[in-house]
């Protein structure tokens, strides 16, 4: 007689072979009743809508929202296209977003399709689709993103309203830096008679530096018999020089978020000390931190680690062969890799303190602490040695948030962006806040990213004088919230406030 684990054995393997095929949509009629109710009730897999469902994980709490943010994408695809067939597409906004490289998770996601009902679909945690009732634009105005319906580039940057360019300036400059030549959007123009929105696509180029582009647009409309007016729809001062015909889509996103962000920072940080400070007696401070340090920052990662095992592993009377006597292998193999890392973090301040420019430090020495913080758990298995190579080369999820990293390709892209940000940017405040904010928005990594970004944001204390600082597991909640609003909303002002007020020792209202 099959045993209850047999019987969910059995379950999980239906939900295998669906996974294997791809299916992370899953629709009842995919997986039987007994299946279904199985693996709801043990937790592996969670309904979005009556009749669909995505895989979770068993050991997420109620009302965990990452599996649903993991999925959204491919769910939504899935699920128009059931509906609709090919007749559907997200509107021209959204489309440049995924054009541009956001794939963070919207609250409502807007689509276009003949045969909308003009009214939302709640979905989990307070997302929704709104299907309007309306004509689609023509096939060759369309294209497709991983499964995703969407305006192509040109066809977009023509169907966005003017609001668009003040509501999100940031995606429409690097929209606009993609086109690489006026017929890219020209054709459309003429085809049209669209005489005000090129007047508006002329001006908007110009505004970047896209004067070819804007002459030739200007051009070839005044040679059809069209007056253009070119006023242009940006409302705000440009941060940062946009490269047309230069660096991806990434790269323009980063450099602009780095110049826009950096001026808050500047208002809302404390100015570094002005004395230097002396080396030895700084790592000395670094050393006397340590335990304070490793506590609370694996323990915002989810690691129970007690205070008498940390203090074993930098004491060396860890035993790495008797670790069935510790509570979890894992927790002590990070732990012990911590305290590795630690150490390799401590010789990259010393070279910053040394006056080395601290962004070329970390950019030589970030994989090293990296290396050592998992070295550990490669040694006794739980990892893989292929695991220490680098940047990750899939996809990541971040818990709880919408926030949706850029693709694994444009990592290696992104992380010389960043470095370089680092190396030239002259204020100690900037690299600080924007140092730990940038890495874990790019989430190089398969695991580790938030420890990486607390070294990161330390080693830039060092080198502005401020004193190392924790982040209290007690205040989780309050940073994990400071960088959602960063990475979602763009808002990094309650992240730099927050880091600043640990910096100067006060006690931030989260």
């Amino acid at each position: 007689m099959a045993t209850p684990s047999d019987k969910l054995a059995a379950s999980l393997e239906i939900l295998k072979q669906l996974q294997n095929e791809g299916v992370v949509a899953i629709r009842s009629s995919q997986l039987s009743r007994t299946h279904r109710e199985r693996l709801l009730h043990s937790g592996f897999i969670i309904e979005v809508i009556k009749g669909w469902y995505v895989p979770a994980r068993p050991d997420e709490t109620q009302g965990e929202s990452t599996a649903w943010y993991a999925s959204f994408w491919v769910f939504c695809s899935s699920y128009l296209t059931e509906r609709f067939g090919k007749e559907w597409c997200l509107g021209p906004e959204q489309s440049i977003n995924l054009l541009t490289g956001d794939w963070t998770v919207p609250r409502q996601l807007i689509v276009r399709t003949p045969k909308g009902g003009n009214k939302p679909l709640s979905l989990p945690h307070q997302t929704s689709i709104f299907d309007i009732r309306v004509e689609l634009p023509p096939a060759s105005d369309m294209e497709m993103r991983d499964g995703v319906r969407l305006y192509s580039l040109a066809a977009a940057l023509i169907a966005v309203p003017p609001s668009a360019f003040q509501a999100h300036p940031l995606a429409l400059r690097t929209a606009l830096a993609m086109v690489r030549d006026a017929s890219e959007v020209l054709g459309r123009l003429l085809e049209g008679g669209h005489s005000t929105i090129a007047g508006r696509l002329a001006a908007a180029f110009r505004s970047i530096g896209s004067e070819q582009i804007a002459n030739d647009i200007a051009g070839a409309m005044s040679a059809a018999g069209y007056t253009i007016n070119e006023t242009n729809p940006f409302t705000d001062a440009p941060q940062a020089r946009v490269s047309p015909l230069g660096p991806s889509p990434y790269i323009n996103r980063l450099d602009m978020t780095w110049q826009g962000m950096r001026e808050q920072v500047l208002i809302y940080f404390p100015r570094p000390p002005q004395a230097r400070p002396e080396k030895n007696a700084y790592l000395r401070q670094v050393d006397e931190v340590y335990v304070t340090d490793a506590y609370h920052s694996l323990s915002i990662e989810g690691y129970r680690v007690s205070t008498d095992l940390i203090e074993r592993v930098r004491s060396g009377a860890w035993n790495p062969d008797s670790h069935a006597a510790d509570r979890n292998h894992r927790d002590a193999m990070a732990a012990r890799g911590y305290w590795q890392a630690f150490q390799r973090v401590k010789q990259s301040l010393a070279s910053i303190l040394d006056g080395k420019n601290p962004g070329s430090v970390v950019q030589q020495d970030h994989g090293a602490w990296y290396r050592e913080l998992f070295a550990p758990s490669v040694t006794t298995g739980i990892l893989r040695p292929a695991d220490l190579a680098g940047y990750r080369s899939g996809a990541v999820y971040i818990r709880r948030s919408k926030h949706v990293p850029p693709r694994h390709e444009a990592v290696r892209e992104l992380m010389p962006a960043f470095f370089r940000h680092l190396r030239d940017e002259p204020d100690p405040a900037v690299r600080v806040v924007l140092g730990h904010f940038i890495l874990v928005y790019i989430h190089p990594y398969f695991d580790g990213n938030g420890r990486m970004g607390r070294f990161m944001m330390n080693a830039m204390l060092a080198a502005g004088g401020y004193p190392w600082t924790v982040i209290p597991v007690e205040k989780r909640g309050g940073y994990m919230a400071a960088l959602e609003a960063a990475s979602v909303e763009g808002d990094i002002v309650p992240f730099a406030q927050f880091i600043g007020w640990l910096v100067e020792g006060t006690t931030s209202p989260s």
